[in-house]
């Protein structure tokens, strides 16, 4: 499994300015970020993994890096790649596919094969941001601009569509 350490050396190689956490106390998935480290949940960032099923019945897996403000729902995911059926991937599911314990995936160091979709609402700027490490004693904090430049997915939109009546259909309509 992919730890903190790892993460460490990679970045460091890669000369990127980054501050492994140490957080005060265990955390089990990354979505307790803004509450162990007091941060904004906007400015923390969690993987999630799914299964998708595909028209035609073959299965695969994506991960999905978002806000944890913002968790990714699996129909929207399901919409974006026009796949069938959309579920959370199972605890063995997560840790095979990206090497990380599963509710402590870090975006970084992700294996190839593995499709990674970006949340766009995730922005591109010199606030730091916090990620897990695959550990629960510790978290990543790195620039956001840095962590975008690294990320080999694809940025999208995880909005969904909007509803008829909304301001935003409205105004586009005027």
């Amino acid at each position: 499994m992919k730890d903190a350490l790892a993460i460490h050396r990679w970045l460091l190689a890669h000369q990127v300015h980054h501050e492994i956490v140490r957080l005060p106390r265990p955390m089990t998935c990354a979505d307790e970020l803004p509450e162990t480290l007091s941060a904004a949940p906007e400015r923390c960032l969690m993987v999630t993994v799914f299964e998708v099923a595909t028209r035609v019945g073959r299965e695969a897996v994506v991960a999905v890096a978002s806000p944890v403000s913002a968790p990714p729902r699996p129909g929207g995911v399901g919409g974006l790649l026009g796949v069938r059926q959309v579920r959370p991937a199972a605890a063995h599911v997560v840790n095979a596919a990206t090497d990380y314990a599963h509710g402590l995936v870090c975006p970084l160091l992700l294996p190839e094969s593995l499709p990674l979709l970006i949340d766009d609402r995730l922005r591109a700027g010199t606030e730091p941001i916090f990620t897990a490490t695959g550990e629960r004693h510790t978290a990543l904090s790195i620039r956001a601009l840095d962590l975008l430049t690294l990320l080999p997915g694809k940025m999208v939109d995880l909005r969904g569509p909007r509803p008829r009546g909304s301001r935003e259909a409205v105004a586009r309509r005027h």
